[in-house]
């Protein structure tokens, strides 16, 4: 298994963070890990959503909501290749107003390993520049 996780500190509450988070298909606004992200099936974001994104470097990718807690967390996996990806997005109140968000990934399956040894800089680079972006985003 490969892991990657940034965390970081935003000056705005759970729900205002959590709005933007969801509105995947604006993500390219915010950050350039994300160069196209598209809803399908103009389903509401709930467990069972698809969305597909374009990251530059990588193949386009669609991602299936497995789990979801409004304003606390969601979980999207994608597989390709031998390896599936999943990405968990969570946030938690602090006591003055501020949200912590803790955005990771776990590539898991034969050839995770393998993937990671040519990937995990770039994931690591994307984590960092979404969390950035985020917070940008937000506290603007």
């Amino acid at each position: 298994m490969v892991h990657a996780e940034t965390p970081v500190d935003i000056d705005a509450t759970p729900a205002d963070v959590w709005r933007v988070l969801i509105d995947v298909e604006r993500m390219p606004t915010w950050t350039e890990s994300v160069s196209k992200a598209e809803r399908m099936g103009g389903e509401e974001f709930a467990v069972g959503a698809k969305v597909r994104l374009k990251q530059p470097r990588l193949a386009t990718m669609v991602w299936e909501v497995t789990e979801l807690e409004s304003e606390s967390s969601f979980t999207w996996r994608t597989s390709r290749g031998g390896v599936t990806t999943t990405a968990r997005h969570q946030l938690r109140a602090n006591e003055d107003g501020t949200t912590s968000v803790v955005l990771s990934i776990d590539q898991r399956g034969p050839m995770a390993g393998i993937v990671g040894l040519f990937t995990s800089k770039l994931t690591a680079k994307y984590l960092a520049m979404e969390a950035e972006g985020l917070k940008s985003r937000c506290e603007a």
